[in-house]
Formats: C-alpha cells, structure tokens, sequence
C-alpha cells in the first residue's frame, strides 16, 4: 500500500516535472521572440528616423525649386512688361 501510494506521488511528480520543462521552453521561447521583436522594433524606428530626415530634406529642396520657378515667372513678368512699356 504504502509503495502504491509512492508510485502515485511519483508519477505526480513526474508529470509536474513535465509541465514545467515545457513551461520552461515556452518561456525561452517567448524570450527569443521577444527578442527578436525589439529588434525589429529598434530597425523599424532607425528607418523611420531616416524617412523623416529625407522627407525633411525633399521638402525643403522642392520648396526651393519652387521659390526659384516663382523668380523666373516674375522675372519674366517683369520683362515682358518692361518690353510692354518701352514701346
């Protein structure tokens, strides 16, 4: 009786033994991919950084295109009225 009871406790045991190994590997693998998502997360944020940065630069380079077309258009306004007015 008593040994039946050990087996019992044994087997229980065991079977909590287990468990936990498979606790355990559950929990390495939460942490490799926890791991491998801060990462990711660290080159998502580095690219981000860096779209914005040539966002910024595009931006100010097209404004400038912009302001240069507008000079032109006035310059040329302003010949041609002056041409107007010369006659």
């Amino acid at each position: 009786r008593s040994n039946k009871r050990l087996q019992q406790t044994q087997a229980q045991v065991d079977e909590v033994v287990d468990i936990m190994k498979v606790n355990v590997d559950k929990v390495l693998e939460r942490d490799a991919k926890l791991s491998e998502l801060d990462s990711r997360a660290d080159q998502l944020q580095a690219g981000a950084s860096q779209f914005e940065h040539s966002a910024a630069r595009l931006k100010r380079k097209m404004w400038w295109q912009n302001c240069k077309m507008w000079i032109i258009l006035i310059v040329v306004i302003a010949v041609i009225i002056a041409a107007i007015v010369s006659k």
